[in-house]
This record gives C-alpha cells, structure tokens and sequence, in this order.
C-alpha cells in the first residue's frame, strides 16, 4: 500500500513539472517565450517542481530571492542536453521589444531576470550587455536541468537562448544596421539645419526638427543612446517615452509649417498650439507615469497622420502645390504608421520589424527634406538671384504684361512687342512701319496731340512722352492705352531712337467714368444727385436772368414715415419702393425737365415746361397722386404719401443754394401740417428755420457764457427715506428767453455736434459738486447720475473721459453713475456693448433708463453690464388692473437677475408703500424731491446729515 501510494505522488509531481526543450548541437536560436511558466506574487522564497530527470524522478527546490525588493514573479523552463557532448548556450530576454508593446498603456522596456538559479549546479552568470538581460548557462551531457528566473519587472515580453557565436554575429550584425542608420539620420539632421541656417525658409526648421526627433527616436530605440549619455537603469522609459513625445509634437509643427496653414484659417494656429501645448503638458506627465505619455503620444501621432491626409486632400482638390508635393510622403507615413500598429499590437511578432521600423523612419525623413529642397530650391538660379539687372529689368517688364514700343526715328520704323495688332484683333504687324500708319487708328480726338507730342520731343531733343490715347479695334469699339517713352540720344546729339512702355488702360478709363458717373449719380436709381442737380439749377438760372421765357420751379418731395417702410420691411424693399416712385415721377416731366435724388427718401424736381401757376400746381398734385398710387410688395399693398415744397424762381433769388432752400423750408411746413400736401414757399417760413439758427448760434456760446447748470433730483431709499444720491439734469439759463427747457435745445445740441461738449460739462460738474459734498459731510456714500446721449456713446473718448472726470474730481468710482436709455443702447449693441463693458471696468456704476418702453427684451439685461434699471413713471402712473402684476414682474426680474430697482414718477406715500413691499429700493419724483441747483441740494444733504454742520 505504500509503495501505491509513492508512485501516485511521483505521478503527480510529474504532472505539474515543467516540460523541458531538448537541445541539439544545430540548434543556433530558440525562442522559448512560449515554454516559459509565470509565477506572479509567490514572495521572497519560491518552490517548483523540476523536470523529470534521465531517471524520472521529479524533485522540488526552493530558490530565494536575490533582494528584497523582488516582485514577487517568477518564470520557470526547462532545458534538456540529449547529446554527448557538453553545450554552451546564451539565456537572452531583451529590455524592450516594440511587438506586442501595446497601445494604450504600451511596455516601454526595462530589466527583465534579475537571476537565474538552476535546479543543479551553480547561479548562471550574467553577460555584459545594456539592451538586454544575457545569461551564460553550460548543459552537461545528458542533463536536464531546470531553471527558475527571478523576474525584475511584470512583463518577459521574450526569452532567446542562442548559440554563443551566432548571437555574437547577430548582434554585430543588428549593430552594423543600426549604426548606418543612426548616420544617415544624424547627417540628414544636420544638413536640414544648416540649410535652415542658410536658407532662412520657415520650412527647414519644422523639418530639422523632425529629423531631430528622428534621430533622438532610433538611438533610444536602438541602445546608442546609452553608450552616449550615462542613462540610469529605470530611466529608459522616460526617455523613450520623452522622444515619442517629440516625434509626436514635430510632426505636428512640420504639417503647420509646411502647408502654411495659418495662410487658409486662423483657427488652424490656435488648434496647433493647443494641440502642441497638450503635448508638453504630457511631457511632464512623462515625469510620472512614461506609459502613459507614451500611449497619448502614440495616438496623437496616429491622429496627426490621419488629419494631415485629410487636410492635404481638401489643399489638393485646391490646387495647392505644397499640398500635391507632400502626398507620397504622407502616404508613406500611412504605410509606416499601420505596419507600426500591427507591430505594438502583436499582429506582426519578429525580431526584424522593430530596427525595419526604425529605418522606415530615417527614409520618411528623407524623402521629406527631398521635397522640401525641391519646393524651396523651385526658383533654381533665378531664385538665388543669378541674374544681370538687364536681365530684372526684362523679367519685370515680362511679367507686367506691358507692351514695348520702340520708335527707330531715322527709319522712321514703330515696332510693339508683343503686337498689339493682335490685341486690337487687327492683322499681324499692321501697326508696325511708320508712325504716321498710326493716326488711321487713333481716335479723331487723339490724333493732333499724338502727332504734336512726337513733333516736340523731335523738336527739343529732349523729354518725355507720357500720353493717353485712343486706338480703335477690328470691331469698331475704342482700347485706351498709355504710352510712356524717352528718347535715346546719339553721339551726334540727334535722336536715333524712342522707347518706352505701352499699356492697355481700357478698364481703368471704363472705372473713371464709372467713378464720374456715381459722384455726380445717384447709386441707386441713376438719378442726378443734389451736387448736378444745384449746378444744372445753376446753369438755368443764369438763362433766366437774361431770357423772360425761362422760369424753373423747384419741388422737393419727401416721403412721409418712410423710415417705418424701412424698418417693417427691410432696406431692400425700400430700395425698390424708392425706384418705382423714381420710374413714377420721371414718367410725369418733359425733356426740359430734371429729376434728382438729394437723399434716402428725398427727391427734387426742376420744373422747365409749365410757367402758368395753374399748371404748376396740377404738377404738383400729379406728384402727390403718383406718390400715393398703391404699391405692391410681398404681397402686401402700400400707401405712402409725400410733403412737397415748391417755388418759382423769381428775380430776388440770387443763387440756385437759395432756391433749394425755400423749397426745403416749404416742404418741411408741409410736414409741419401732417403730411400729404404742397405747400407753396411764403416768406414767412424761413422766420422759423431762422429762430432754430439762432438758438444753435445761442447754444454754442452757453457753455462760454457759463449759462448752463445743473439742476439734481433726490434719490430716495425707500426703507428709511434717505437720500442715496442724486441725478443730475442739465439746465439752459437764457438772458433773454430765459429757462428753455432740455426738450427744446438737447435734440438741436445732438444734430450740431454740441452734445458732446454739454455732455463732458455735465460729468465733470456733477463728479465736482458731488466731491464738494463728500468731504463737508464726512464722505457719506452718495452717488450721482449723468444722463448720456447717442452721440457720446458712440464715441471712442467716452472710457477716457469718464476716468478723466474720476480722476480730477476725486471721487471713487462707484459713486459715479451714467444712465442711458433702452433705445438708445440697440441703435447699436455690439458698439454699446463693448463701450459698456469697458465703462463697468472702470468702476462705475450703469443704470437702464425709461425701462419698458423700448425694445422691452431681456436680452440686453443680460449682455449688458447694467446694475439698475429705472422704471419709467408710464407703469406707476397706470390706473389698469395689471399694473401690480407688471410692476412686481419688472421688480423680481431685476432682483433675479441682481439689479437694483428705482421708480420714477411715484406721486403719494401709498405707490410707495406699494412699491416697498414689492422690494423696490429706490424712488425717485417731484413727491420726493424736485431737481434744485447745486447749493440747495446741499442745503438738502446738511439737513438729513448733522455731521455737516459740525
């Protein structure tokens, strides 16, 4: 029973040994990867079983570690002498190995076996070696001996035993491969550099670079670079990881450069850098985890590759030569980049693929500086400036495109070239021969100055000849041509001959007229414009002084409420309504008569046929009538009226600007009347366009004269009734009109140009007067408030002023407010906003006037930099049922959107009351306080704050 029990455990410890490999005396490699057992994470002491011997018996040994820093992995086979003579064999397990290294997360290499302990005998010793782990092992005869490797790293991605002297010639071998290609790709490095430095071209550098990554590549890959620089054990991954990097990163630089793509899009430049910036940022990831790095860097290379065919495909179909050229390198980057997937993933496992794609590499790299010597050396001699300044001068004239006339005076014998005969589709060399064969050919209004011009330069010897003219072609039409020329003088001082440059001006002469055409034409309806219309007027005018039988009349037409046209239905549906009424009133007058366009919706007529009043005036109404006929547009049907002023030209209007105004005056009273009438010139009217004039006049010396002031109305915190600040209104004080209130004299400022000024004057003297109170009453937070017009919003000075006002007021700049209206912030959002946007950083605080009776949109609330929104006395004043609803709406959508809340126009404690508990903050009317200069406003302030007094 025992001895049954003995041979079941010998069986079993049979089972679970390790197969050996029998060796031969011809065997020169085996791979044993795939006989080698794994052990993971069976600590310092390991036991195994041993391959059965010559005898069968299978033994167990214990084989302890050689640190105490050992993973804890172990690898087992066996090796089995079936000769009679003693072997001597080569244990290899490379550092790294490019197949099945992976993607991802790839094996960047490192120490494999750390020892070696075979089941007999002694430890192997280890050979010299930095690519690899090589053991030096002797097989008896007859023996089988197992080996248990101590694994310094978690992966043995390849276990090799060789002969001796084969791995010694395979190695010689891989090094002398290697070596050749180090040096092409060193020497390739080097000379794109030096052409960089020679050449200057953008491209050499982006190139040199990724021959530099090339190289630095290879040599990691092929161990030279440790035998340059003293690389510790365990760095190797950062290094190599640090080279995929840069191949990786100039790769990238090399596309951008190349294609010159910052020239197609901006957007490429900012992708580039960010995707370059990416990439060191994974260098320093490197630092950390180099697997990682490595796997990123490899997809970005592949994600290059891929872009890159895209791009230069689109730059193809462009036409782009660049593009056209880089296509066989790129297509080889293809080739090289899924062979290189194939290899990391394992689907090509073979000791020749990795230094093959080391050197797949050096060739792409060649190939690449190929073409880029090829597209920047294109230019060949020409392009090195090889050439004579004769020879500058023919090639610039060459590419000009200008012809060269050339005058042998003695012969008397014109010659072009090329022949401009052709151009003119006349026969070959008709215009060559004597220069008289010319004036057939030249305009009748050419002809006299040519022949006079040749005839002076003859004459004086000297000079230049520098003349347009017109030379008529096979089919009748007119080419202009510019000849410029200089005579060539002979020893004799005689003229022997004449040459210069003859250039087709057609276009440009065709683009004059046309630029004559539009300054003196209405763009869009061909109509005279006001400028031809006053001089024609002028001209008629002159006739009448002298002939009883020429009286003009002058309308204006102006087209009532045609900006609403515009702004329900577009401009280019104004566009078309203005040219059927064009076509309207053209249809109405006589040869005699004229027609203009002085501006958008403003016509006149210069009336010659009809003199008899009577018939003046049925003009006048057939204007109206043509006017107000329906129009027709998407199918909607248009009614428009005009306001037609009129005069007849009588002996007191001394100039063609004085008709044109009265006419102006009276279709401005038409207007005044409400629109759709004639309204003939009285001399009354130019009273009212006088009493405007002079306030104007009045308005531009009030600033000098210091007549106008500012009035401030309270703010008032509707929690405790305290002033919080003021806004200031501008005030006219006239010496003869009086108080003229802002309605009246703020629109003429704004059309005049003067609001600007007022405006400045407004923020300085408010910024000045608020100061003056801070420091009396001991700096209590106050703030005060400037209105701002259309004018200074669009202007560019506005931020300046506003932090010039700041800064020699002193005041803080949230106590400085500027309030604008809803409307006049959409006339133009995107200025608006960026003028706003620049004014909150200064500090200062924006408040939203007369809210809800504009555009009513929430957009601008949000996209503009307001803190407070003013809601106009409109929505306090109404009597509705919803006007609570809509006032508590204005008052949480401003709290939501974190803007503060002042009521205008709040007439009794009650509103206010109401107001309060809808959590309005602030109140500002004439129940709370109505404007008062600056002295009874401080007044006002010393009476709420005692410390004033102090």
């Amino acid at each position: 029973m025992i001895a049954g029990l003995l041979a079941l455990l010998i069986s079993a410890l049979s089972a679970a040994a390790v197969e050996p490999i029998k060796i031969s005396r011809g065997d020169i490699a085996l791979d044993l990867s795939r006989a080698v057992e794994i052990y993971r994470n069976q600590g310092q002491n390991f036991q195994v079983s041993t391959a059965p011997g010559l005898d069968g018996i299978v033994r167990r040994i214990e084989v302890e570690a050689s640190s105490e820093r050992s993973t804890g992995d172990w690898a087992v086979f066996a090796l089995a002498n079936n000769t009679d003579q003693q072997l001597d064999r080569l244990i290899e397990a490379p550092h790294f190995r490019l197949s099945g290294s992976g993607l991802i997360w790839p094996d960047l290499g490192s120490r494999r076996i750390a020892a070696i302990t075979p089941s007999e005998g002694f430890a192997l010793d280890r050979q010299a070696s930095s690519d690899a782990d090589v053991f030096l092992v002797t097989l008896n005869p007859g023996s089988v001996v197992t080996f248990v490797a101590e694994l310094s790293s978690s992966r043995l991605p390849q276990v090799y035993l060789w002969d001796p002297e084969a791995y010694k010639d395979t190695v010689n071998s891989y090094t002398l491969f290697r070596g050749i290609v180090i040096g092409i790709a060193g020497l390739l490095a080097l000379f794109l550099t030096i052409l960089f430095v020679v050449k200057g071209t953008s491209m050499f550098p982006a190139t040199a670079a990724l021959a530099w990554a090339v190289l630095a590549y290879i040599s990691i890959d092929f161990g030279f670079m440790t035998r340059v620089i003293d690389i510790s054990p365990g760095n190797e991954q950062l290094w190599r990881a640090g080279t995929e990097i840069a191949l990786a990163g100039t790769l990238i630089v090399f596309l951008f450069t190349y294609l010159n793509l910052n020239r197609w899009h901006g957007h490429f430049s900012y992708g580039a850098l960010a995707w370059i910036l990416a990439l060191l940022a994974i260098g320093g990831v490197a630092l950390f985890d180099p697997a990682v790095a490595a796997g990123i860097a490899r997809i970005s290379f592949a994600l290059t590759a891929i872009v890159g065919i895209a791009v230069i495909a689109y730059l193809c179909f462009q036409g782009y030569d660049r593009a056209i050229m880089i296509v066989p390198s790129w297509l080889m980057i293809l080739a090289w980049l899924t062979a290189a997937w194939m290899t990391v993933t394992g689907l090509l496992d073979n000791d020749i693929i990795q230094p093959a794609l080391g050197g797949g590499l050096v060739l792409i790299v060649l190939l690449i500086g190929f073409t880029v010597m090829q597209h920047a050396f294109a230019g060949g001699a020409l392009h090195q400036g090889l050439f004579s300044d004769m020879e500058r001068q023919a090639l610039a004239l060459t590419g000009s495109g200008d012809s060269v006339w050339d005058w042998d005076v003695p012969r008397d014998r014109v010659v072009t070239r090329p022949d401009i005969s052709r151009q003119l589709g006349l026969a070959a060399n008709s215009l060559h021969g004597p220069a008289r064969n010319w004036l057939p050919a030249l305009h009748a209004d050419d002809r006299d100055t040519f022949r006079t011009t040749l005839d002076v330069v003859l004459e004086h010897r000297r000079g230049r000849i520098s003349q347009a003219f017109r030379l008529r072609g096979s089919d009748g039409h007119y080419h202009w041509f510019l000849l410029r020329a200089r005579p060539v003088i002979g020893s004799d001082g005689e003229i022997i001959r004449c040459v210069g440059t003859l250039i087709d001006v057609t276009e440009q002469k065709k683009a004059e007229e046309r630029l004559l055409q539009d300054a003196v034409h209405d763009n869009l309806t061909g109509l005279p414009n006001r400028q031809l219309f006053m001089n024609r007027l002028e001209t008629v005018i002159t006739l009448a002084r002298d002939d009883d039988k020429v009286r003009p009349t002058v309308f204006v037409v102006d087209i009532d409420r045609f900006k609403h046209v515009n702004d329900s239905l577009g401009i280019s549906a104004g566009d078309t309504i203005l040219l059927t009424i064009s076509r309207r009133l053209h249809r109405l007058l006589k040869p005699q008569d004229s027609l203009s366009r002085f501006s958008g919706d403003q016509f006149a007529i210069m009336l010659l046929s009809e003199q008899d009043p009577a018939r003046i005036a049925a003009v006048a109404d057939a204007i109206r009538q043509a006017v107000r006929a329906p129009l027709t547009f998407a199918k909607r049907e248009i009614v428009l009226t005009p306001s037609i002023g009129l005069i007849s030209w009588t002996s007191q209007q001394a100039t063609a600007e004085d008709i044109v105004k009265d006419a102006e005056l009276a279709m401005f009273q038409a207007k005044r009347f409400g629109g759709d009438r004639a309204e003939p010139f009285r001399p009354a009217f130019r009273s009212i366009g006088t009493d405007r004039l002079q306030l104007e006049s009045d308005l531009r010396r009030a600033l000098e004269r210091k007549e106008l002031t500012l009035a401030y109305q309270p703010i008032v915190r509707l929690e405790d009734q305290s002033i919080a600040g003021f806004e200031a209104l501008i005030r006219w004080e006239h010496p003869r009109r009086g108080t003229i209130p802002p309605s009246d004299f703020v629109p003429i400022a704004e059309s005049c140009g003067l609001i600007v000024p007022i405006g400045l004057f407004a923020m300085q003297r408010a910024a000045e007067d608020l100061a003056s109170w801070q420091k009396q009453i001991d700096d209590v937070p106050l703030s005060v408030s400037v209105n701002l017009s259309s004018r200074q919003l669009l202007r560019r000075d506005l931020v300046n002023d506003v932090s010039s006002v700041i800064a020699r007021s002193g005041i803080k700049p949230r106590c400085f407010r500027l309030e604008l209206t809803e409307s006049l912030v959409m006339d133009n959002p995107e200025q608006s906003s960026h003028v706003l946007n620049r004014l909150a950083g200064l500090g200062i605080g924006l408040s939203i006037d007369d809210f809800g009776t504009g555009y009513s949109s929430l957009a601008y609330l949000t996209r503009f930099p307001f803190d407070t929104i003013k809601i106009d006395k409109s929505f306090v004043d109404d009597t509705s049922p919803k006007r609570v609803v809509l006032l508590n709406s204005m008052v949480n959508m401003a709290h939501e959107l974190g803007l503060s809340v002042v009521a205008e126009g709040v007439s009794d404690e009650s509103d206010a009351l109401q107001l309060r508990q809808m959590g309005c903050e602030y109140v500002q009317s004439f129940a709370f306080g109505p404007p008062q200069p600056a002295e009874a406003t401080f007044k006002l302030l010393k009476e709420q704050y005692p410390l004033a007094q102090a």
